[in-house]
């Protein structure tokens, strides 16, 4: 991205980035890749919150594995977390945290400051009916200075990522009353080809192609690591030998990666 950019580019840009979170087809990744040219950024991620697990699972990122897993596990234990998840909060950035708050945040002290990060954005998201549904981190190591447009960006696109993450998008009210929350979500599962979810969907396309762990998690903004644990997932449940015969089943489908 450019080093300066006018309120109107970053506004347009969010735009970009509003449009590809309602467009299911697009996947998370790009999402990021678009959130980009809104907010310069050295490592992005979007994650789910999962109430069952009571942890977040994130859907695209693209930072080291240890911070992932911090993200993951810990951070909702993390002495900041509190004050960045109040609804009433448009998103937590770095330079704004209290200075006590910093030295006894965990996820600070060993996971950004190790990777020399000085500025970034932690923004809670919210399901229309209160629910908290996941979160949006971005990090950088340049800090930002002066007035920014992105600040105003980044909190109006809340509700485009809030719904891009949330399990129930897509489910109507009727079945969500009909059969409650869990079992609504369950049914939403069911739609998809071999109950796969829409990210096992994702690295199942990628198969069809012949890609290698590495060469999926660069498309879909995820860890090798990750993509593995999605193949294993997209085994068990369609009871398959190996990715070939995986790849095979993609083909049947009619199931194509993105371009």
């Amino acid at each position: 991205m450019a080093a300066q950019r006018s309120t109107a580019d970053i506004l347009d840009a969010a735009v970009q980035v509003r449009e590809a979170a309602r467009s299911g087809a697009t996947g998370i990744g790009t999402v990021l890749a678009a959130l980009s040219e809104v907010v310069e950024y050295d490592h992005a991620s979007l994650a789910r919150w999962d109430p069952l697990r009571r942890r977040h699972i994130t859907l695209a990122g693209s930072y080291p594995d240890d911070a992932t897993a911090y993200i993951e596990t810990r951070l909702h234990h993390d002495p900041v977390f509190p004050v960045l998840r109040s609804p009433a909060r448009g998103g937590l950035w770095l330079r704004d945290v209290p200075r006590h708050l910093l030295a006894a945040s965990p996820g600070f002290q060993e996971v950004l400051s190790p990777l020399g990060i000085e500025d970034g954005v932690a923004q809670c998201l919210f399901a229309a009916d209160g629910r908290y549904v996941g979160m949006l981190n971005v990090s950088t190591r340049r800090p930002r200075h002066g007035p920014d447009p992105a600040r105003a960006a980044i909190t109006l696109l809340t509700e485009a990522l809030a719904a891009a993450v949330d399990p129930r998008t897509g489910l109507s009210p009727e079945e969500i009353a009909a059969f409650g929350p869990e079992a609504a979500t369950q049914r939403l599962d069911a739609r998809r080809p071999g109950g796969l979810s829409p990210r096992e969907l994702q690295v199942l396309a990628e198969l069809t192609a012949g890609r290698t762990n590495r060469e999926i998690a660069e498309r879909l903004y995820i860890t090798p690591r990750t993509v593995g644990t999605h193949i294993e997932h997209i085994l068990a449940k369609l009871a398959l030998p190996n990715r070939a015969a995986a790849a095979a089943r993609a083909a049947a489908w009619g199931i194509d990666p993105a371009r």
